[in-house]
């Protein structure tokens, strides 16, 4: 089983002037109005578990005040913890001198900040080639670099414009490049495109899909906005009050939520345009293997289906029911399995959103087949399982409604 990149284990943090003092309290299970009213001190973080693997977006969400600022401060220790552990490829990081902690972070992590922290008297080509001067780079070395990320994030031709030339979403932008110019493994987001637009933070959090399927760089994202952590997340943490409530996939969140917290925060969420195909899709009830109408006969009567999904080497080629089959049995001139008994059903991709695909899936009479950019079958998309996950939100709302009266 492969080692996670980041491991955060048992991880505590109390702001006020005696924090070891209440560390016991919170343990006991006071909780943050508890302790506050008690000592004065406040609870950042209570005891957090999670890790994160290399390649992967992890993204940390909650409502304002439920620690998660405080709590990508802690990856690069720019706030210690009260107790607990941070490792990063097997090392604890808690246990580095001043002078290797410097080193972490200004090769192994950067920071994206929401508010951009772009010098405003340097030029963008030198505000991306910042972080490799500070790592000692030659100043040749260092824009010939910059000028490549520049070019990445789409801000070629305005190298020498100064940060108040630009508008928003372009300034964000420059903050990308610069934390990716340093080549840091891991990349820190605090609330990074919430500042922005709503349009210009669609186009960032495209491009960092874009670029994440490049770069394959771990990416630790903060954000307060559900449907943006839906969209770039591979894992989701959910923070309420300094504990983490949830942690999972976004479909994981989506379809079980752990606590009536997270089933507050995902009842508004469009299931259909968050899920995808592959969220739902199901193993193919009968695959057709032989290329003769006799042979698929004999396959298909062994089973409990009267239709099937015809596959060869060369991959899907199409569906086929027992009822075509019995017919072109009948003729005497038909031997193997033709393009023209093929049924008219469409193919669709396990990446598609459900909303993609929802009038195809609900109006056909099969489970529609999913194929693979090899042109393979995958699996199907049963009409009932897309249903599902509409009945399942509003089986949810009838009890609510319920329970109001």
């Amino acid at each position: 089983m492969t080692k996670p990149l980041i491991k955060i284990s048992g991880l505590y943090k109390i702001f006020g002037p005696k924090p070891q003092s209440v560390l016991p309290m919170v343990k006991e299970g006071l909780s943050k109005d508890e302790v506050l009213a008690k000592t004065g001190h406040t609870v950042g973080l209570k005891d957090i578990n999670l890790e994160i693997n290399n390649g992967e977006i992890f993204v940390i969400m909650g409502l304002s005040g439920s620690g998660k600022s405080t709590l990508i401060r802690h990856f690069n220790r720019l706030i210690d913890p009260t107790e607990g552990r941070i490792d990063v490829e097997g090392t604890d990081v808690m246990q580095f001198a001043p002078k290797e902690l410097e080193e972490f972070r200004r090769h192994k992590m950067s920071m994206v900040f929401q508010r951009f922290g772009l010098l405003p008297h340097r030029k963008v080509i030198d505000n991306v080639a910042y972080g490799l001067e500070i790592q000692g780079l030659d100043k040749t070395e260092r824009l010939v670099k910059a000028t490549e990320w520049v070019e990445t994030v789409g801000l070629k031709g305005y190298e020498d414009q100064y940060p108040s030339q630009l508008s928003g979403g372009q300034q964000q932008r420059v903050g990308l490049a610069r934390a990716l110019c340093t080549d840091a493994e891991i990349l820190l987001m605090d609330e990074a495109f919430s500042a922005l637009d709503p349009l210009i933070r669609s186009e960032m959090q495209d491009q960092l899909i874009e670029l994440q399927e490049k770069l394959h760089k771990t990416i630790i994202f903060i954000t307060h906005d559900l449907d943006e952590a839906l969209r770039i997340g591979d894992k989701i943490a959910i923070l309420k009050d300094g504990e983490l409530v949830q942690q999972g996939t976004p479909d994981e969140i989506l379809l079980h939520p752990a606590t009536d917290y997270v089933e507050a925060f995902v009842k508004d969420v469009n299931r259909a345009r968050a899920l995808t195909v592959e969220t739902v899709m199901q193993k193919p009830s009968l695959r057709i293997t032989t290329s003769t109408i006799e042979g698929a006969l004999r396959q298909m009567r062994k089973s409990e289906h009267d239709y099937g999904y015809h596959v060869t080497e060369e991959g899907y080629q199409g569906l086929i029911t027992e009822e075509t089959l019995e017919e072109a049995s009948q003729d005497d001139a038909i031997d193997n399995i033709e393009p023209s008994l093929y049924e008219d059903v469409p193919t669709i991709s396990s990446e598609s959103a459900i909303e993609e695909v929802l009038t195809e899936a609900i109006s056909s009479d099969y489970s529609l087949p999913v194929i693979n950019d090899e042109g393979e079958l995958e699996g199907t998309l049963e009409k009932e399982k897309v249903a599902d996950i509409f009945s399942d939100k509003e089986d949810k709302t009838d009890k609510e409604e319920e329970k109001a009266s």
